[in-house]
């Protein structure tokens, strides 16, 4: 099978697996919810909901492809012998979930040989799904698609940029400096911003203290659709970390410049 072949095969199956968890999903949203805590210092949720999505992506894909390998938030690492492993966060922005606010999505994501290949975050309350590849960055609802494209390049006194709280970055992590500097400065956003990014909606996204499950599905998106992604204080994107990304390498660098980086 050649290159586009390929892409076509693992992306359709990944599209099934948006719709597999969406559908493990949505009964648990804004009903009656059992929550738990997942660290002592701090309140970090998980529900069935992330648990029944996780369970559902994991089993199809041991089912159909039993050699790649699986990194998810919530069952953790499953070594595979092939070059491919899925990186699997069933519910982004779970808080949100708990509280009945639709900006929660399930990001799934592809690496090959260790390299982001494809990623998809689907909302399936809203019904859209934003996905990308080496072939490009599209967003889909029902039987609508189109192609996404950043932005067109501006000054950063300009851009609309997003994150999903300010309490996630030390004092001296350039914050404060970054909403003086832009435009707007929005919050509550989680994996959604990234995509907005691609969609030419926003012009900055950016996220401290990432995990691989929370940037590898958005890599190929922005990738995809023309933009930057990176980290601020130069750490290796595809692992997580302090993730910055904009529609173009100017926006970035004065950005990443304002972060201290």
């Amino acid at each position: 099978m050649d290159q586009i072949g390929e892409t076509s095969a693992l992306l359709a199956f990944a599209l099934s697996l948006a719709e597999l968890s969406g559908k493990a999903i949505l009964p648990h949203f804004r009903s009656l919810l059992s929550v738990e805590n997942k660290q002592a210092a701090d309140w970090d949720p998980v529900t069935e909901g992330d648990k029944a999505a996780e369970r559902s992506i994991r089993e199809s894909i041991e089912k159909t492809y039993p050699t790649h390998g699986i990194i998810g938030e919530e069952y953790g690492v499953k070594k595979g012998s092939s070059a491919y492993t899925w990186v699997l966060d069933p519910i982004d922005g779970t808080r949100a979930f708990v509280i009945g606010i639709p900006t929660w999505t399930t990001l799934i994501g592809l690496y090959k040989d260790g390299k982001p290949f494809l990623g998809l975050m689907n909302q399936p309350y809203i019904g859209e799904i934003f996905y990308g590849s080496a072939e490009g960055a599209f967003w889909q609802r029902g039987t609508e698609k189109r192609r996404l494209k950043c932005a067109a390049p501006k000054p950063l006194a300009q851009a609309l940029a997003g994150t999903t709280t300010p309490h996630l970055y030390t004092s001296e992590s350039g914050i404060e400096n970054l909403r003086k500097a832009t435009r707007l400065l929005r919050y509550g956003g989680d994996a959604y911003f990234f995509s907005l990014v691609a969609a030419g909606h926003m012009d900055i996204a950016l996220e401290a203290g990432v995990q691989i499950y929370d940037i590898a599905a958005l890599i190929p998106i922005v990738k995809g659709a023309g933009g930057v992604v990176g980290c601020w204080d130069d750490g290796d994107v595809t692992q997580g970390g302090n993730v910055l990304v904009a529609s173009c390498q100017e926006l970035f660098d004065a950005a990443k410049k304002v972060m201290g980086g």
